[in-house]
């Protein structure tokens, strides 16, 4: 369980990266596919050349950063839709890859990672390193918030609520895109370099299926926090991608095949997507229901209290005293 725990916090530095464009940008970005083994490349090619494991992290960033960028632009100069800009460099980057690890796995089990102290501790699969995994990825989320409340932040937000409005104002989207996608991406890069250096290599295929990944992990965790507030949003991005290895872990665990674990997760995505909808339906019909029956209590007060019924109306009317019958005394209303 601490394994699945600790693969989910660093999925959510990932997930992170894909909510900053299909969140907060509106933006269906595919290059994460890439972009991820990407990083997890140029990490362990950096520290194969003998760098410093956490300056491989920023190599990994720098070479996620650089993939957003060719996406956005050929998405702003380019012209190009940003669905198809993602996958041409997603595919782009299949081969260059290749190129950057020279083979298609690259070992790290005789190499010193970020984890090596961790290991030489005995801290590694214990609650400790879940402790310290989770304040560096905490530090990353503040971050994250700090930035989208930013000048530049707000208008990537209005970037992707309404980007018509944000121009008329003279703010450039063209530049708020590009610079968005270059970090979303680079985040996920330096996800790839994390994971490069925790599982123990880096491999071609590490990246295959990711960007559904990123978004179970976003979907689940805002279906379950909500989006009430910013900090609640990103924080519910991170949660969700915990909760989706727990599930992996625990469908696992019960002996399912490890070749069904795609389809679990595209199930899991759509289960995210179709649990808020039934939950307003529900809310609507719960609400509709307490409309109708406020309604149908206010009419029958207003019998009782003194509408005419067809019982009333027919006693005064068989009445011989006009008096009696208009609801008199004397010829006179009753106070």
């Amino acid at each position: 369980m601490i394994p699945a725990v600790e693969f989910g916090l660093i999925y959510g530095v990932m997930a992170l990266g894909v909510f900053l464009t299909f969140r907060i940008l509106n933006f269906a970005d595919l290059t994460v596919d890439g972009s991820f083994t990407t990083g997890g490349a140029t990490a362990a090619v950096a520290i194969l050349a003998g760098w410093n494991p956490f300056l491989a992290i920023g190599a990994g960033f720098a070479t996620g950063f650089a993939a957003g960028l060719i996406t956005g632009l050929l998405h702003t100069k380019g012209n190009i839709d940003g669905l198809l800009a993602g996958i041409l460099t997603q595919i782009g980057l299949w081969s260059v890859n290749l190129r950057i690890m020279g083979s298609s796995n690259v070992p790290l089990l005789r190499e010193d990672t970020i984890f090596t102290p961790l290991r030489d501790a005995g801290l590694m699969g214990s609650w400790a390193s879940v402790g310290i995994f989770a304040a560096v990825v905490a530090v990353i989320t503040a971050a994250i918030v700090w930035f989208l409340n930013t000048d530049f932040g707000l208008a990537v937000r209005a970037t992707g609520d309404n980007g018509p409005m944000i121009r008329s104002l003279g703010v450039s989207t063209d530049r708020t895109k590009l610079i968005t996608l270059a970090l979303s991406n680079g985040l996920v890069g330096a996800a790839g370099a994390v994971f490069a250096q925790y599982q123990g290599f880096a491999d071609n295929s590490m990246g295959v299926g990711l960007i559904l990944i990123g978004l179970a992990s976003v979907i689940m965790g805002q279906a379950i926090l909500g989006q009430r507030f910013l900090w609640l949003s990103v924080a519910a991005v991170v949660v969700g991608a915990v909760l989706y290895r727990l599930i992996i872990f625990a469908a696992l665990e019960v002996g399912l095949n490890p070749n069904d674990m795609k389809f679990i997760t595209a199930a899991l995505v759509v289960i995210a997507l179709l649990v808020p909808q039934w939950r307003a339906a529900i809310g609507g019909a719960i609400a509709g229901s307490r409309a109708n029956r406020g309604r149908t209590g206010d009419g029958g007060g207003a019998g009782a209290g003194g509408a005419v019924t067809p019982n009333t109306a027919a006693s005064a009317s068989s009445s011989n005293d006009p008096a009696q019958a208009a609801g008199t005394t004397d010829g006179k209303v009753k106070a």
